[in-house]
């Protein structure tokens, strides 16, 4: 028998020298590793394991392997192979018909959104582009005072989302709409509107490690620059904001083209302490202003009204 800690170590070595991508919850496979037999043990992930000389039974022992197997032979996401993924430090079931949780902004839902939201008494939000629902039930978690709105195109994907609800307990406060961006929602207003949409490429998908490809097109490819759902979600945000509101929006690698498309909008750009980038922000009255830009920019585009 081995210890947890040589396992980790010989699950790291192979993790390793398999050829996978790490991006989905881990940047390496040290820390996938321990996160692949951590959840085999129903221990703790949040750091306060520290039985590393601990046995593991051979019932334990062919969980991980089998687990290990199935990450290197399918280069699955670990996320998929076990069902569930960690965002802001909540668990969410997750499966192939919704991304991997991995968003920088867990980052300002813990901060509840400061100093960007200053003295906005932020009691209604919109999560678009749910998927999972992490975003949306992450801010319920860390807000009670919150109720939140969860949007999304993808019915396979709200069903995901309402395990996870009802995982949290928090059906009173994060209510679903099968909705294509804005179209379901009638005229609600929100003070933030939170969006996580799809952003990629559509000639960077070709070159994704085999693990993204695992995941849905559907929430990763917005046209030929990867921008499509984000110039629509700023269409609308104006429409769906209140007075004071804000629109929070993440576009990753495509956050260069944006600014390059829209020179005139005064985008601030989140800075992160445990990484990421390409998160913005606008104002209600910042998004209005550029709305003519917006529309400049979007006019000859197939996909986008």
């Amino acid at each position: 028998m081995v210890s947890v800690g040589q396992c980790i170590q010989q699950v790291s070595a192979t993790l390793e020298s398999s050829g996978l991508h790490f991006g989905h919850g881990t940047d390496n496979p040290g820390d996938e590793a321990a996160w692949l037999v951590l959840h085999v043990l129903n221990a703790a992930l949040d750091g306060s394991f520290v039985d590393w000389e601990r046995e593991l039974d051979p019932a334990a022992e062919a969980r991980v392997a089998a687990v290990l197997a199935d990450r290197v032979n399918r280069a699955l996401p670990l996320a998929y192979v076990l069902g569930s993924a960690w965002f802001a430090g909540l668990e969410f079931h997750v499966n192939d018909a919704v991304l991997v949780p991995r968003s920088p902004i867990a980052e300002l839902i813990l901060e509840h959104f400061q100093p960007w939201a200053g003295n906005l008494a932020i009691h209604r939000v919109l999560d678009l582009c749910t998927g999972s629902g992490c975003i949306g039930i992450a801010i319920a978690h860390y807000m009670p005072w919150v109720k939140v709105d969860a949007a999304d195109v993808s019915k396979a994907a709200l069903e995901v989302a309402q395990g996870n609800i009802d995982l949290h307990g928090l059906q009173s406060r994060v209510q679903l709409y099968e909705s294509d961006l804005y179209m379901g929602l009638g005229g609600k207003t929100y003070d933030l509107i939170v969006t996580n949409p799809p952003y990629v490429a559509e000639a960077t998908m070709r070159t994704l490690p085999r693990e993204y490809l695992a995941e849905p097109e559907l929430g990763l490819v917005s046209g030929g620059d990867g921008l499509d759902a984000c110039l629509q979600i700023m269409v609308g945000a104006g429409e769906h904001l209140s007075e004071s509101g804000l629109l929070i929006c993440e576009v990753g690698e495509s956050a260069e083209t944006l600014a390059g498309l829209l020179p005139s909008v005064p985008f601030v750009w989140s800075e992160f302490s445990h990484g990421g980038s390409g998160v913005f922000i606008l104002s209600r009255q910042e998004v209005l202003q550029s709305m003519p830009a917006v529309l400049d920019v979007i006019k000859d585009r197939k996909h986008v009204a």
